[in-house]
């Protein structure tokens, strides 16, 4: 777990770009029914692909598992990757979104970007994935 990661001494680096970075999964424990996770993450960063300065937004990540639960550690892990990879919003959102998809496989899942506001413009990115 974690092979993808440079170690410093005790210390694990965040990979600088989310092609470098796995998601992990585990067993569901209560696979018997359906319900709701959801991770809350204000600090998410990124770079804007035309001006190369930080953006800054809260991800809200929710989604219904099937077999397979995500695990924390990688997802902050995943998200912090994004710090130095410029993307539009839209892309991130979609992206984060993908990701989730592909590795966990959930009955359905909903990726909220909330974008701070920059030259007085906020943006809020709703992706959303249903089987």
């Amino acid at each position: 777990m974690y092979d993808n990661l440079k170690s410093l001494g005790n210390k694990v680096s965040i990979p600088d770009n989310p092609d470098k970075t796995i998601l992990e999964t585990f067993d569901n424990p209560s696979q018997h029914r359906k319900y709701t996770i959801v991770f809350n993450c204000p600090e998410f960063t990124h770079i804007c692909p035309v001006t190369g300065q930080p953006d800054f937004a809260k991800i809200t990540i929710n989604y219904v598992p099937d077999k397979k639960c995500i695990e924390s550690k990688s997802l902050k892990l995943y998200l912090g990757s994004f710090r130095n990879h410029g993307s539009f919003h839209e892309a991130v959102t979609n992206r984060i979104l993908d990701d989730i998809v592909k590795v966990a496989e959930p009955f359905e899942a909903k990726v909220i970007g909330n974008f701070n506001a920059r030259g007085g413009i906020s943006i809020d990115v709703i992706a959303e994935f249903k089987r």
